[in-house]
């Protein structure tokens, strides 16, 4: 039997979920909710689903399990309801933009004995993925130093920006998580910088659109992060990682691996235009494991403390930006 999955949002990542869901052996999109009908209806017609209310879907006997896609303000509530409801809960990261808050939606899925799955997407990366095996197996020997590159092709508008939590709790979360994944060892110290590089309507709602984190942990391993909200040549998508024995690294992506050489030069094809495009074997790769975690009964992996940890560190990235100083965790 296909676990039956709902998804809460229908805009371009509930898009994105819904194919990875479908293409899963053991799962079938059977219901869509969405504050917009006609984009409720849309996504559920293209998959055979029933549009219905989120009260609806938590009272549903024929759905499993659920996919937050909804904005972030809504994720902990969501969470805790459909927690409550007894069914398995896939969320976007964030849970939420405060601490205090996620850790009592923590506690609620704890005292449920819920199943709750947050949304990295990049550890399953098959590039990224490959990365972390090389260190697995001990091919670079101890772990010294990571540098993650993650540059967007452009600023949102400033209506997300309001709403997002910035660039630490929206976009770095992913690399803060991918430290983690990749140093073996969490973090104790956080330094920041965040400048306004490329729209001043950002640096007026308070936010950054350009910053560079430097992470160490108590062993004294270092992690380096450089974010732009603007790359023009593509979606920048990058990491390296240093070791006692030698170094692994993951290059950015293309839809084509072509190189053209001519007496001009070599020209390479474009890099992917987004991340809709350049994690979609990472997607559909996390969904089929959300789905094994549910039917197997593993823990989930990354779990709502991995969503934890990670957003700490985007506050201790905020708070050593405002203070200029490198913040230790043991203040967060």
């Amino acid at each position: 039997m296909a676990i039956k999955v709902a998804l809460l949002g229908a805009g371009r990542i509930g898009k994105v979920h819904a194919k990875a869901v479908s293409a899963s052996e053991g799962a079938a999109v059977v219901a869509v909710a969405d504050a917009f009908p006609e984009a409720a209806e849309s996504l559920a017609a293209a998959y055979g689903a029933s549009v219905r209310t989120i009260d609806e879907i938590a009272a549903s006997e024929d759905v499993d399990a659920v996919v937050i896609c909804t904005p972030t303000t809504t994720h902990a509530d969501l969470i805790e309801q459909f927690a409550r409801a007894g069914k398995a809960v896939f969320c976007e990261k964030p849970i939420d933009l405060s601490l205090d808050r996620v850790k009592s939606c923590l506690k609620t899925v704890e005292d449920l004995g819920a199943t709750l799955m947050i949304g990295f997407n990049r550890r399953f990366d098959p590039h990224f993925k490959a990365v972390r095996d090389a260190i697995d197996a001990g091919r670079i020997g101890e772990v010294e130093m990571v540098q993650i590159t993650s540059r967007d092709p452009g600023a949102p508008p400033p209506s997300y920006i309001q709403t997002s939590g910035g660039i630490f709790r929206d976009m770095t979360i992913h690399d803060f998580d991918m430290a983690r994944f990749l140093l073996g060892e969490e973090v104790t110290t956080v330094y920041a910088t965040g400048s306004v590089l490329i729209d001043p309507e950002i640096g007026k709602l308070g936010d950054y659109d350009s910053a560079m984190v430097v992470l160490t942990t108590g062993s004294g391993k270092q992690c380096s992060i450089s974010n732009s909200r603007r790359a023009s040549y593509g979606y920048d998508q990058r990491i390296e990682v240093h070791g006692s024995l030698g170094a692994v690294s993951a290059e950015n992506i293309r839809p084509v691996s072509i190189e053209l050489a001519t007496r001009d030069g070599y020209t390479r094809a474009p890099l992917h235009d987004f991340f809709m495009t350049r994690y979609l074997e990472a997607y559909a790769a996390e969904i089929a494991v959300f789905v094994d975690t549910i039917v197997s009964g593993k823990k989930p992996s990354p779990s709502g403390d991995d969503g934890l940890k990670a957003l700490a560190l985007a506050e201790a990235a905020l708070k050593s930006v405002a203070e200029r100083r490198a913040v230790g965790m043991d203040e967060i």
